[in-house]
Parts: structure tokens; sequence; C-alpha cells
């Protein structure tokens, strides 16, 4: 058994005799200037585009329009201050919250469909 050792130990120095293939620093370069588009494309420009969607939508809200919270919460803008918003989400239930937890704006009479019983 003596005999594998020795041929593994022997392959093992030469493997580790031989140098690696110099890299031109220009290929280092340009790998990353790769990783970076990457990042730019695939995370930063669509968290950036979504950002700017979300601030166009908290600043267009009007009295009368139907909306969910980021808490959940679906109701019709009834009063706008310039931070906080009242939004009644029941008959005499009225919640105010901050302007940026408004996640989306729903259709108008969405409420009528979800308040009806089936």
């Amino acid at each position: 058994m003596s005999f594998l050792i020795n041929d593994a130990l022997a392959t093992a120095t030469t493997a580790a005799t031989t140098a690696p293939v110099a890299e031109s620093p220009m290929g280092s370069i340009l790998m990353m200037v790769g990783f970076i588009l990457i990042i730019y494309f695939l995370l930063w420009r669509p968290q950036s585009k979504r950002q700017k969607e979300h601030r166009e939508l908290v600043s267009n809200l009007s009295k009368g329009d139907e909306v969910i919270t980021s808490g959940g919460l679906v109701g019709k803008i009834t009063d706008i201050a310039d931070d906080f918003i009242t939004v009644s989400i029941a008959a005499n239930v009225n919640v105010t919250v901050q302007r940026s937890a408004v996640l989306t704006l729903v259709p108008k009479g969405t409420l009528k469909a979800i308040e009806q019983p089936s």
C-alpha cells in the first residue's frame, strides 16, 4: 500500500510547483466594470425607479382617493395635511397615517365592492 501514497505525494508536489498563468490587468478591470454594470441594471436602477414612482404617487394624493396602506388598511382619504392623511376605513372610523405609508391607489368603487356581502 505504500506505493500508492508515494504516487499521490508526487502528483501533489508537481501540481503545486506549476505556476498559474498570469492574467492581464485589463481582464480584471473589465470584470470589475462588468460587475458594476450588472449591479446597476439589476439592483440600483429598478429600485430608484420604484422610489420615484412612489414619490409621485404620494405627492398626487387627493381627497376621495381609495388607498391601501403599508399596514394593510384599505380606505378612502378624507383629509390631507402636509405629512399625514386621514383615511376612513369604516363608517365613523378614521385613521391618521403618514403619507409615505400609502402603498398603492385602488380604482374608485373598490371599497363598495368589498363592503357588499356576497
